[in-house]
């Protein structure tokens, strides 16, 4: 093969893993002009991605999809022989999820995907690493393929970590605030240059930097995140016992450009796929490595972000009297955040679940997370609307910021509750439009 040439015509691509990172990162290469091959063992999963229907909730992506397999530049298998003919390029996009029984990533979705790859490659290709790893897997990994592969040195490893934010993923694609490329030669950047020209193309900046330090980033970014997320919720804490307003507080923080407003938002916390495991994970690796005293604070991060869920409970209870037992409440919001459908570590799910453990009636409304919600929670009570669950309710409780819920008119909620009682669980309402229309409002670190 003429490697020059070879280098001058755009990588084909391959996406192994087609969950909710691969699915939309193939979608988006393939609509930005790339020839790309899906590939998960899951043949389910294929046959619906093939047949254009995306099997999770992210805004603009089924019209992506359509327009992708329109196109003839997005298919779909079960097969790594097939991907290894095919792809020039392989971005690994499977899960790392925490270890049943310990705080550190299961890496053996990683290593099956790319131990299974690696046995047919057997020409100069590159795989690149989307996932969420400790620091070190990719050296690991490069050692594994290299034995594995039928083109031995050949074949290198290199890691690119995704930013996606659910909600937001096709623009986080197609529109990054910035690619990271760890790399091992500058072959492998030209790679990566070639398999990203168009976002790189329209302004998105490059970081080239070293394996162990791509594998950082995106822990670190998280880290970072979780630490904001959690200090705002200390200080909810502090204000709780000293009468002070958290929201107004972080308002006045929020002025001071070295701290900035992002991500200082009062309320129940963080959940989801990612920030929780991915900060356990990185402790865990830190402790592993000898410096686990340098992310030491991560331990508390964390056990602030879980008091939230335990004070918003404690605040549904007070509203109702001082116990929960037989108490009907509304909980309005199922996903860990907004836009999505994922119920993972979901703040909401565990209040619910929480309040129903205590002995109340709890009835559940989610826009997009309710098939979720059903199988990992079957205990609890499902209905149709956000007011067809407050109808007859002592007690609502907003507990995901959906837009439908901060546009709820108080007046008409109010008309169908049993008691005007509500705890914002997200500061997502205006307190002083649903106090006129007579409610008793609590928030968490507001008086």
């Amino acid at each position: 093969m003429d490697l020059h040439s070879d280098l001058h015509r755009p990588p084909r691509l391959t996406v192994i893993g087609t969950g909710y990172l691969g699915a939309t990162h193939a979608v988006c290469m393939a609509v930005l002009g790339f020839e790309v091959l899906g590939v998960d063992v899951d043949e389910r999963k294929i046959e619906r991605l093939a047949s254009g229907e995306v099997p999770f909730f992210e805004p603009g992506l089924p019209e992506l999809l359509a327009k992708a397999l329109e196109s003839g530049r997005l298919s779909f298998t079960t097969s790594f022989e097939e991907a290894a003919a095919f792809g020039d390029v392989h971005f690994v996009c499977v899960g790392t999820p925490q270890q049943k029984g310990s705080q550190a990533a299961d890496l053996s979705y990683v290593d099956g995907a790319v131990r299974a790859l690696a046995a047919y490659l057997d020409r100069r290709s590159l795989i690149v690493g989307k996932s969420t790893v400790p620091v070190g897997t990719a050296a690991r990994l490069t050692a594994l393929v290299q034995a594995v592969a039928p083109a031995r040195e050949e074949v290198e490893l290199a890691w690119n970590p995704e930013f996606l934010r659910e909600g937001f993923a096709v623009d986080d694609t197609m529109r990054p605030d910035r690619l990271v490329f760890g790399v091992a030669s500058d072959w492998a950047e030209q790679r990566l240059r070639a398999a990203f020209a168009p976002v790189i193309a329209q302004g998105s900046p490059v970081v080239v930097t070293d394996l162990p330090t791509a594998e950082l980033v995106k822990v670190a970014a998280n880290s970072f995140l979780a630490t904001k997320i959690s200090y705002i919720n200390a200080m909810a804490e502090v204000c709780e016992a000293t009468g002070a307003d958290v929201t107004r507080l972080a308002e006045a923080l929020a002025y001071d450009d070295r701290i900035g407003g992002r991500f200082l938002k009062p309320g129940l916390g963080f959940g989801g796929g990612c920030l929780p495991k991915d900060i356990r994970a990185f402790k865990h690796r830190a402790e592993e490595l000898g410096v686990g005293q340098a992310v030491a604070f991560l331990r508390e991060v964390d056990a602030i972000n879980q008091r939230r869920r335990a004070r918003t409970v404690d605040l549904v209870r007070e509203l109702a009297g001082g116990s929960l037992d037989g108490v009907r409440i509304a909980a309005l919001g199922a996903t860990f955040k907004p836009n999505s459908d994922d119920i993972r570590d979901a703040p909401a799910l565990d209040v619910a679940a929480a309040l129903q453990r205590a002995g109340a009636e709890v009835r559940v409304f989610d826009p997009a997370g309710m098939d979720n919600a059903r199988r990992s929670y079957p205990q609890l009570v499902y209905g149709e609307s956000a007011l067809d669950v407050a109808a007859g309710a002592d007690v609502v409780a907003l507990l995901t910021e959906w837009t439908e819920f901060r546009e709820i008119d108080p007046e008409a909620m109010g008309a169908v509750v049993a008691g005007r009682r509500i705890v914002d669980g997200r500061h997502a309402l205006d307190p002083a439009r649903w106090r006129a229309a007579g409610w008793e409002y609590r928030a968490l670190g507001r008086p």
